[in-house]
C-alpha cells in the first residue's frame, strides 16, 4: 500500500471488504463534518449505500455533491479530499479496478458514465 492509500491516510473511516488479483473494494463511512486527508482512488465504481453531501476537492478545483441513496457512480482515478458537508453519515463502498488507467485528463468527483 502506498502512503496515498485510502486505508493508510484515514484508517478509520475506510477498510478494505474485499480484495484479489483485479479489484479492490473498500467500504467508507464518515459523520457530518468528517474530512479526509488527501488520498488516491484509481479507476472506481462507488455505490452509494446512504444518501449524503460532500464537498470534493483536488488543488484549486472544488466539486460539491448530493448523492441519494442506491446510486452506482464512476469515479475516474484521482487524487482529493472529502468532506462531509451534509447532515447525514456517508456509507459508500468502492470497488476499485486494478487494471491501469486509460491516457488523459480525469474529472473531479463521482461521474454518472
Amino acid at each position: 500500500m502506498s502512503h496515498d492509500d485510502p486505508t493508510v491516510t484515514d484508517p478509520g473511516l475506510y477498510k478494505v471488504v474485499f480484495e484479489n488479483e483485479r479489484v479492490r473494494v473498500l467500504e467508507y463511512r464518515d459523520e457530518p463534518g468528517d474530512r479526509t486527508h488527501p488520498h488516491r482512488h484509481p479507476d472506481s465504481v462507488m455505490v452509494t449505500l446512504s444518501a449524503f453531501q460532500r464537498r470534493v476537492s483536488a488543488g484549486d478545483r472544488t466539486v460539491d455533491v448530493d448523492l441519494p441513496a442506491g446510486q452506482a457512480r464512476w469515479l475516474g482515478a484521482q487524487e482529493h479530499v472529502g468532506e462531509n458537508t451534509g447532515t447525514t453519515a456517508t456509507h459508500s463502498i468502492f470497488v476499485e479496478l486494478k487494471e491501469p488507467a486509460p491516457p488523459g485528463p480525469a474529472a473531479l468527483g463521482p461521474q454518472t458514465g
